[in-house]
């Protein structure tokens, strides 16, 4: 048994720097250029694995050399590759990313070999993963299998598009940040349909947090405050966020206690550039959590 399913992308990401994000039609100079492993999957579960979690991951690479580049990262990281298939003449999915001098970012993502991610079985967990760069129906079939074998069901729904009510409905958590909250539906629509936690990450606002209570009523509310830190690239950090919290939660943390370390560690994540480089391990996220003040 795993503490921790992803069942998600894998990608690689072309990072090119500039000085500020270039608007519709122009063309500017950059000041940099890099590679590195990303896809939401594949570094949520890097994210979960160095913070102790064990993890497996769900998805799909071409044949070609960024799919075995990507598969030998996750194995290196001590993340479990069975159900990462490789595709024939289907290309590994890639990212085009945008990095400005306020550490700010777009992202282009192109599906490639996520498009044929297929769900058909699935490691028992105590917490199954998901995000939306593969398709929606086999996110559904895994939390489907995730429900029946009484795993906790999170879901990041980046990038963000309507949801089926049959995939609400699978939801124990959603982790969107503020612009995917307004195009999936409000807190109280996602609360009706008995999601459990809504937790919407604000940057460098911090963590916003709805909870169910027990027999209905109003939600509870409460937010967590970000954690100082001199940003350089925030690409990552959300998955830094999510990896984080599932590992915790997997390791029996209540959610208030979860919901901080998860902050620490994508505040941690923008202070490196690139995606899976910038994930930190347990113990960097403990010794930020030691030098900062206590939750409320």
């Amino acid at each position: 048994m795993y503490d921790v399913v992803v069942v998600g992308s894998a990608n690689l990401d072309l990072v090119a720097s500039t000085p500020r994000l270039p608007e519709p039609g122009e063309t500017l100079l950059g000041t940099g250029f890099a590679e590195h492993a990303g896809g939401k999957g594949l570094n949520q579960a890097v994210a979960a694995a160095r913070c102790g979690a064990r993890v497996a991951i769900v998805g799909a690479v071409g044949d070609d050399d960024a799919g075995r580049s990507l598969a030998s990262i996750a194995d290196s990281e001590g993340v479990a590759t069975g159900q990462l298939v490789t595709i024939d003449e289907v290309p590994t999915g890639r990212a085009v990313i945008t990095v400005d001098s306020q550490a700010e970012n777009t992202i282009v993502v192109i599906a490639g070999a996520n498009d044929r991610v297929v769900v058909e079985q699935l490691p028992v967990a105590s917490v199954v993963i998901a995000q939306l760069e593969i398709p929606i129906d086999q996110v559904i079939a895994a939390f489907r299998i995730a429900r029946r074998n009484g795993g906790r069901t999170i879901l990041n729904p980046a990038p963000a598009r309507e949801l089926p009510d049959e995939l609400v409905e699978l939801c124990d958590i959603v982790v969107p940040n503020e612009h995917e909250l307004a195009l999936i539906g409000d807190v109280p629509f996602l609360l009706d349909r008995g999601v459990t936690a809504i937790i919407t990450t604000l940057g460098g606002a911090g963590v916003a947090v709805s909870c169910a209570r027990d027999g209905g009523g109003p939600p509870e509310d409460w937010s967590q405050q970000p954690f100082p830190v001199t940003p350089v690239d925030t690409t990552g950090a959300g998955d830094a966020f999510c990896g984080a919290l599932a590992a915790r939660l997997a390791a029996g943390d209540d959610l208030r206690t979860a919901v901080r370390f998860a902050a620490a560690a994508g505040a941690l994540a923008t202070t490196t550039p690139g995606a899976v480089p910038s994930l930190p391990r347990y113990e960097d996220v403990a010794t930020l959590l030691a030098h900062s003040p206590p939750a409320p």
